[in-house]
């Protein structure tokens, strides 16, 4: 066991003699292994230098790729998109309100007057928000045109954070399916649209959906939960003027 000497101690029998030779000894083994270490890292970092430079000058070069394709490539892209897509917009928005709609939304996909059209602006911008955006058009247009797997293809390609977007784009989902006869992912797309976002206009009109749906899947239990949240959340929305009578049904039918 080692005991603690004073400085300038020193050592009277032979055994305390022994001791400081050994505690010597032992400092210097350490204090020799340490620049053995020392020396092979120094070393190791010499011979490899130019292994160490060229990693390093990888990382700077990626880093710098990166920023330069953001500032000069994606940045210039995403602007151009935008711009491309006003004219698909604008004929997407007027087939809203118009008697004959199909053909505007044919010119909104496919675009006119020698501008892109939505289909154009998905393949050439994909990758830009407006790309992405794109599809958000292209599923709606398809589904208010009848073409239910286009829609859900389209629709399905689209995310966004924007919750209203979002809730809007899988209850459009959820639409075609129902048309389509598959009840059950129609349902699945309604619930996905009610949890998006709790808003007044259209978490009552997908609660309506999903309930119309599951009483039509015999879920009268899974209604009627649907229908007695609009009745007591949403007592405000239209969906709630008829929503006692279908309580009715679904109450008679549990």
């Amino acid at each position: 066991m080692a005991t603690y000497k004073k400085r300038g101690y020193k050592p009277k029998t032979k055994k305390e003699k022994t001791e400081v030779i050994e505690e010597g000894s032992t400092t210097a083994e350490v204090f020799n292994t340490l620049d053995e270490s020392a020396s092979k890292t120094e070393e190791w970092v010499v011979k490899n230098q130019n292994y160490i430079f060229g990693v390093v000058g990888v990382v700077a070069l990626v880093v710098l790729a990166i920023m330069g394709y953001n500032r000069f490539i994606a940045e210039p892209n995403a602007k151009e998109a935008m711009n491309e897509m006003a004219k698909a917009q604008s004929y997407f928005d007027e087939a809203l309100t118009a008697t004959a709609s199909d053909s505007l939304y044919t010119l909104a996909l496919e675009g006119g007057e020698g501008k892109y059209g939505m289909l154009d602006i998905i393949e050439e911008y994909g990758s830009t928000p407006a790309g992405n955006l794109a599809n958000y058009y292209a599923g709606m247009a398809y589904l208010n045109m009848k073409k239910y797997d286009d829609a859900i293809k389209y629709l399905s390609d689209f995310s966004s954070k924007d919750i209203m977007l979002s809730a809007i784009s899988k209850g459009g989902i959820g639409d075609a399916f129902v048309q389509l006869n598959q009840l059950e992912e129609g349902l699945e797309y309604y619930e996905k649209a009610i949890a998006a976002n709790a808003n007044d206009f259209t978490t009552p009109l997908y609660l309506m959906k999903a309930a119309i749906v599951a009483m039509s899947l015999d879920e009268n239990q899974k209604a009627l939960d649907y229908l007695n949240r609009i009745k007591s959340e949403y007592s405000e929305s239209n969906e709630a003027k008829d929503v006692d009578v279908l309580i009715g049904k679904a109450s008679a039918s549990l």
